[in-house]
């Protein structure tokens, strides 16, 4: 799944030219309708739940996403894989250049 990008999805969020803006400015509101947006609707109260804002959601790890939200395995697993990770790396990689 290296070099995936994230999914272009309609948000609320603001976006630069059609790129999100960067998750650690996100509120805890953002996160959810970014996780609501992505087809994790269910999942996405969890956020709300542990009050997960884009500082947080960057620092989290796999077992944090696995344990940390009390969600079923399968969308656990398709959340920290296909939405944190990407995020964290793009995150990373634009703090960088």
């Amino acid at each position: 799944m290296e070099g995936e990008e994230i999914p272009q999805i309609s948000l609320k969020i603001s976006s630069v030219n059609g790129q999100l803006s960067d998750p650690a400015h996100w509120a805890v509101a953002d996160v959810v309708n970014y996780f609501k947006a992505t087809g994790f609707e269910e999942q996405a109260n969890a956020f709300q739940d542990q009050e997960i804002d884009g500082k947080s959601l960057l620092l989290m790890t796999r077992n944090d996403v696995l344990t940390g939200l009390s969600i079923k395995l399968g969308p656990a697993l398709k959340i920290y894989e296909y939405h944190v990770k990407p995020l964290q790396t793009q995150h990373l990689k634009s703090n960088v250049s």
